[in-house]
């Protein structure tokens, strides 16, 4: 899954001691790759282009504020999923921005180390999937471009990447399958990168674990990573060699939320009094939801995953604008028309985008919402 005990290693080493098979990589692969400072050093090992950072205590870290390179990026050092991210553009920011992420790593991770690197303007977020066998085999399954977020979170994700040329994706997918097996990985996992505009790629994170965006994926290559994830674990080899997976299509998914992009996307939960999911050929939705369904306070507020598959990236786009009409929520505010505005607009058919893209242009996507529910005499649903 991908759930906090996923990326556990007190975990999955307890699932192996009870002499279980976790669905996953070692304990150990999980803890080297989980803490930034170790995961950094092993990639500049084996050569792998990082940016610079540094890991330490708030106190620590504010010792040199006036010499790091600006804007930073602030995180929680012992884990991902965007939880405790912020940028921070000049020294006097620092120290607030700081003890703000130290206390949401502590709360998320039990640990309140916080890491610093360079902040790149405008990059692009693309990952690679890996899966390996416990015989030493490794491939890569091609990459998905994650640069559409909202609050350091993945909202649109899609595969094969409208920004990489051939040369590029071939080099990002070599690097992913030597970091692996670097580390005697086995299992699904995802290498991050941020690209910048140059096609520079720069070692992020890797998640040692499924993906919420892995169907896009699974659409495109026609693997089931899930059910290789289970082969695996259980000691199979591989059914595949890496000259046999071939990118077929262009495959987009759409994270809905109950969620609120009026205000700042503030979860929205409550009891549905509609649900209604698109369906049709290669139309794929991931959820388990029902019409008198309740949206709990207590958890991601991810109601389901939207996926399609089209022949060229233009038909898929026109397929997730259909499966968004036809997608029907009542009851709770949700994203199913910020994701269409966003989806729709000439910037993202022509893939003029970047990691902080909904930052900027949330308010207009919003402002474009409100003159149409305007317009329309009565309120759109939410």
């Amino acid at each position: 899954g991908y759930g906090f005990l996923a990326e556990n290693p007190q975990f999955a080493k307890a699932v192996e001691d009870a002499g279980l098979a976790f669905i996953g990589p070692s304990a150990e692969a999980i803890r080297l790759m989980g803490n930034k400072i170790e995961a950094r050093k092993k990639m500049r090992e084996i050569e792998v282009p990082l940016l610079e950072g540094q890991t330490g205590t708030p106190d620590e870290l504010l010792k040199n504020a006036e010499k790091h390179d600006y804007p930073l990026l602030i995180k929680a050092a012992a884990g991902g999923g965007g939880k405790g991210m912020r940028i921070v553009h000049k020294p006097g920011e620092l120290k607030q921005a700081l003890e703000a992420t130290a206390r949401e790593a502590k709360s998320y991770f039990g640990d309140e180390s916080v890491y610093i690197e360079r902040y790149l303007e405008e990059p692009r977020h693309i990952e690679i999937q890996v899966i390996g066998d416990h015989h030493e085999n490794m491939v890569h399954l091609y990459e998905r471009e994650c640069s559409l977020q909202r609050r350091y979170q993945k909202i649109v994700e899609e595969s094969p990447s409208p920004t990489l040329n051939q040369a590029v994706r071939r080099k990002m997918g070599e690097t992913a399958v030597k970091l692996a097996l670097s580390i005697g990985y086995y299992n699904a996992g995802t290498i991050e990168f941020l690209v910048d505009k140059n096609l520079n790629y720069y070692f992020l994170e890797m998640n040692t674990r499924i993906q919420v965006e892995h169907p896009v994926t699974e659409m495109v290559t026609g693997v089931d990573l899930v059910k290789e994830q289970i082969k695996v674990a259980a000691g199979n080899r591989l059914s595949f060699h890496q000259k046999e997976i071939i990118q077929q299509g262009h495959a987009i998914e759409a994270r809905v939320y109950a969620e609120d992009p009026e205000q700042n996307f503030m979860p929205s939960p409550g009891k549905m009094s509609l649900y209604k999911e698109p369906a049709g050929e290669n139309i794929r939705v991931d959820s388990g939801i029902s019409s008198n369904t309740e949206i709990k306070p207590f958890y991601d507020p991810m109601i389901s995953k939207l996926i399609v598959k089209g022949e060229s990236r233009e038909e898929s786009i026109g397929k997730m604008l259909w499966a968004l009409d036809h997608y029907k929520i009542h009851g709770i505010k949700n994203n199913v028309l910020y994701l269409k505005k966003l989806i729709h607009s000439d910037d993202f058919r022509n893939n003029r985008i970047s990691t902080n893209y909904c930052d900027t242009k949330t308010p207009m996507i919003v402002k474009q919402i409100k003159d149409e529910r305007g317009a329309s005499g009565y309120p759109l649903p939410v």
